[in-house]
């Protein structure tokens, strides 16, 4: 039963009368929506619209929230929160009582934890969060739990792209529902809409199908041209950062696209509503050989 206690990860509890108004007003998800037992997928951006942390946020009451957050960011979005905080009616701590699970494939429920289903994506699961007494009791194999992820093509924040650095839609959150473009204001809010609205986003998360071992960080080459580079890989499958537009002149000109000797092949995630340059062009063969038959 696949359950593991995800040592990697932290929580911090936003309560208060206000917290559902302050947290709809600075982070890119919509709180406003939420009923208790909800969970969202989100982020808080710096100002100039790039990530400072992602998180799972559930409602866990009429007042209270938690963030499920790398443990790493657990600081710097505790800290960031309170300097956003001004005179709301909220307050924030680290839960350090309680921990984090997560229970995919044919897991049944965790005693002593309650269960919120990853909004990201269905096949993800459910994450629990239980007394850090319970979960000190479970299996921490992370590999099993990374395997299952990467397998799915989703990326992880500080594997698959750097925070500090990389806007939402860098980082595939625009498709898993991390940003709510309806909501209205947040932090970084008008950066990311111009994004959303004008422009489109030169590298993409996607992922990679290997025919044989290769190691994170490997270059994704072109000929001489760098054209990604892989992040987490688990058996033949990884999820890599793309310049979309050099693979797509890639494919073009026909030249492979090469990691540690092996030919690798890029696709957008079964979830992905970007289809790659390459599989939108077949797509609109398929259509047109479609309506030609009929």
């Amino acid at each position: 039963m696949p359950v593991v206690h995800l040592i990697d990860r932290a929580l911090i509890r936003a309560s208060g009368p206000e917290a559902a108004k302050f947290l709809h007003g600075v982070i890119t998800c919509n709180v406003a929506t939420m009923a208790v037992g909800d969970a969202r997928y989100g982020a808080l951006l710096f100002p100039q619209g790039k990530i400072l942390s992602d998180f799972l946020l559930y409602r866990e009451g009429e007042e209270g929230y938690l963030f499920d957050v790398p443990a790493e960011r657990a600081d710097d979005l505790l800290k960031r929160l309170t300097f956003h905080r001004l005179r709301a009616k909220v307050a924030f701590e680290k839960a350090d009582d309680r921990a984090v699970a997560a229970a995919f494939g044919d897991a049944g429920t965790v005693a002593e934890g309650r269960a919120f289903p990853d909004p990201r994506l269905a096949a993800l699961g459910q994450r629990v969060v239980l007394p850090k007494a319970a979960a000190d009791g479970l299996s921490a194999d992370l590999a099993a739990y990374e395997a299952h992820r990467i397998g799915l093509g989703i990326p992880k924040g500080g594997a698959d792209f750097p925070y500090g650095e990389t806007f939402p839609h860098e980082a595939d959150m625009d498709q898993l529902g991390g940003v709510d473009f309806k909501k209205g204001c947040y932090v970084g809010q008008e950066v990311v809409s111009r994004m959303e609205h004008r422009t489109t986003a030169r590298n993409r998360l996607v992922e990679a199908l290997l025919p044989g071992p290769a190691a994170e960080g490997a270059e994704i080459m072109a000929g001489d041209k760098s054209v990604g580079r892989l992040s987490s890989v688990a058996g033949g499958k990884a999820i890599a950062t793309v310049r979309l537009d050099r693979a797509t002149d890639a494919r073009a000109e026909g030249i492979p696209l090469m990691v540690a000797g092996m030919e690798v092949e890029l696709k957008a995630p079964d979830w992905a509503e970007f289809p790659l340059e390459w599989e939108r062009k077949v797509s609109e063969l398929d259509k047109k050989l479609k309506s030609a038959k009929t």
